[in-house]
């Protein structure tokens, strides 16, 4: 029961499950997430954290960048579910859709300090 629990701690803000839901179109960076956001990159980390922690995501650094990815292997089905379960209740939310919108300007060259 912990394991399901720490799931859905980890889609209970609504930041987070804006986050996994970028994350279904593209791998990001920490800096293309908080200019959506329009969080702090401190908040924004934390919400990875967590998300990481839970199973939700993978990361991958390259350079200075660190770039996060849904975590597609996963053996937990319940994440696995999840995922894909998302998409459906979400995909004509207003907040969603305008996060995608947001997802095409973004342009990590031009976010972030180089």
């Amino acid at each position: 029961m912990d394991n399901i629990v720490k799931i859905f701690k980890a889609l209970s803000d609504p930041n987070r499950v804006r986050i996994v839901q970028m994350l279904v179109n593209k791998t990001l960076c920490v800096c293309e997430i908080q200019e959506i956001l329009n969080l702090s990159a401190s908040t924004v980390s934390k919400h990875l954290s967590i998300l990481k922690e839970s199973g939700f995501l993978v990361d991958e650094k390259s350079g200075k960048w660190v770039y996060y990815r849904l975590n597609t292997n996963t053996n937990d089905l319940a994440i696995k579910q999840l995922m894909l379960l998302l998409p459906l209740y979400l995909n004509d939310d207003n907040q969603i859709l305008s996060d995608k919108g947001k997802l095409n300007i973004a342009c990590k060259d031009e976010l972030c300090c180089i």
